[in-house]
């Protein structure tokens, strides 16, 4: 089996078994999906959604947020964790929206990333759930899930896992795919002990077939 049969697999039994799938993430302007993003590094997307309405609330544009005071911010988010360095980040992306953007959200990866804490992870998501564009959003769940399945080369750099599918996944199934892997791994396929027995990927995957 290639790696693009693979892949082709994995994309039909995902789709079967989690048909609707959407960012997880809890988002009612374009903004507040990017300060969630954010938010979300190193944090679960739980936790994320438990903070944000008050956050948002409290600063409910880009104008408010470039407006704050990076302590202020601090207090609202301090449960997510690195939140000094997420609260300054925050803060300095609406200031950059605000003065560089007439403070409308990037549609493009290549403008998203000059924005502070913004990556190619965040930048794909905001392209993909946004804009509608292809899109590969590899976060943690799915750097690890390619690699046991065998569709990436095992590689925990997010880059060359996005540079990997990016030669396997059509594009108009990566943002979904990548969905989908999140949700496998929370519900399946999680880091410390993978409940291979009831996993439906199974058949296609190398780290099952090679226990």
């Amino acid at each position: 089996m290639t790696k693009k049969q693979r892949t082709q697999l994995v994309i039909e039994i995902l789709k079967k078994q989690y048909p609707e799938v959407k960012c997880a993430l809890t988002y009612s302007k374009p903004h507040e999906l990017l300060i969630a993003t954010r938010l979300s590094a190193q944090c679960t997307d739980v936790r994320v959604n438990m903070v944000t309405p008050a956050l948002f609330q409290r600063f409910p544009t880009i104008e408010d947020f470039a407006s704050a005071d990076v302590s202020e911010v601090e207090e609202y988010i301090q449960s997510c964790g690195l939140y000094k360095t997420k609260a300054k980040d925050i803060v300095g992306m609406c200031i950059m929206l605000r003065d560089n953007y007439n403070s409308i959200v990037p549609d493009s990866i290549e403008e998203l990333v000059k924005l502070p804490g913004v990556g190619r992870k965040t930048a794909n998501l905001i392209v993909g759930d946004l804009y509608g564009k292809p899109a590969l959003v590899c976060d943690t769940h799915v750097i690890r899930l390619t690699g046991r399945i065998g569709l990436t080369d095992g590689s925990k750099d997010a880059v060359k896992v996005e540079n990997q599918l990016s030669k396997i996944v059509p594009k108009e199934e990566g943002l979904n795919l990548c969905h989908r892997l999140v949700w496998h791994g929370r519900l399946v396929c999680n880091a410390r002990k993978p409940e291979c027995e009831k996993c439906t990927l199974a058949e296609c995957c190398k780290y099952f077939m090679g226990k």
